[in-house]
């Protein structure tokens, strides 16, 4: 039962052609560059280069590490700045972080009644 199915396997494959089209080219590619001038040997190379570059652009990938080049980079001026600590008195950036945990502390607390400042309850007795 398996034995026709094992001969026609054993059965050398004639080599499948490389792909054959029915159209001629115009131009032997690649040229032999030795017959070639100068000038037309400079001009296949740009056209080469120009071809192959857009070929392999990735603009989305390029884009991507962009954007993770500039994080990292934000996030380490940012760390460096305000997080990082060397073990130095008077530091240039000292007014810096000073200022930035005054605004920082102010955003996540209420802030300070001035003196001399009465709460609703008390006008509305007044009146």
């Amino acid at each position: 039962m398996f034995f026709p199915k094992l001969r026609r396997l054993n059965v050398p494959q004639p080599p499948q052609p490389v792909y054959i089209s029915p159209y001629k080219a115009k131009k032997l590619w690649p040229p032999d560059f030795s017959k070639l001038s100068h000038k037309h040997q400079f001009r296949l190379e740009k056209r080469y280069k120009r071809r192959t570059k857009l070929k392999w652009a990735r603009p989305r990938w390029n884009k991507g590490v962009k954007v993770v080049q500039f994080t990292a980079i934000t996030f380490s001026i940012f760390y460096a700045l305000f997080f990082m600590d060397r073990e130095k008195e008077n530091r240039l950036v000292d007014p810096l972080r000073r200022w930035a945990d005054d605004k920082l502390g102010s955003i996540w607390s209420s802030p300070a009644k001035p003196a001399g400042s009465s709460s609703r309850s008390s006008l509305k007795e007044e009146q």
